[in-house]
């Protein structure tokens, strides 16, 4: 039986996006599957503890992005998307790669306050993830999905927010958030 590699996307402005694509690759980890975890939007400056629990099994996530759109420049901010994109667009057709996380994707495509079109064109965005080899599992994070991966995708799962200690004046806490 030949394998079909599913596409899931989590989406929402609930916080737990990441933390659910953690828990798949958690799962395919412990089932020998390949995994690639790349980060669209957090910055390689800052250390992550997601980041140094999957290097410990043995699964490199790659933050490519430079940080919240508002810490840098725009043109900052589109270089790094030209340069992640490409990494992306190389590991959607990796046939080495069992599962591949685009963490933030969804929040990088869902830029407005600088153009973005003309380095993350979200029409090779849906062509690339329809051309991904056969087996290969992909999961998309980020709020905003666009509804062209929503089509695509074979599982959605919207994540809100009901209540969040943010509201109570809590800053992210080392642990939780990062």
């Amino acid at each position: 039986m030949v394998r079909k590699g599913l596409f899931l996307i989590y989406t929402g402005e609930g916080k737990g996006k990441t933390t659910a694509s953690l828990g798949v690759t958690l799962r395919a980890v412990g089932r020998g599957l390949r995994v690639r975890y790349l980060q669209f939007i957090k910055s390689q400056e800052r250390t992550y503890g997601e980041a140094l629990a999957l290097q410990k099994l043995g699964v490199e996530m790659e933050q490519m992005g430079i940080g919240f759109t508002w810490t840098k420049t725009p043109e900052e901010h589109r270089e790094a998307l030209v340069q992640a994109w490409a990494k992306a667009k190389q590991a959607l057709k990796d046939p080495a790669i069992d599962l591949l996380v685009l963490d933030e994707l969804n929040n990088a495509l869902a830029i407005t306050n600088f153009p973005i079109e003309d380095v993350l064109p979200l029409h090779e965005v849906v062509e690339a993830i329809q051309q991904r080899p056969s087996h290969m599992h992909l999961v998309v994070t980020g709020r905003q999905a666009a509804k062209e991966l929503i089509e695509l995708a074979d599982l959605v799962s919207t994540i809100e927010a009901t209540k969040h200690y943010y509201e109570q004046g809590i800053p992210a806490v080392k642990g939780l958030e990062f």
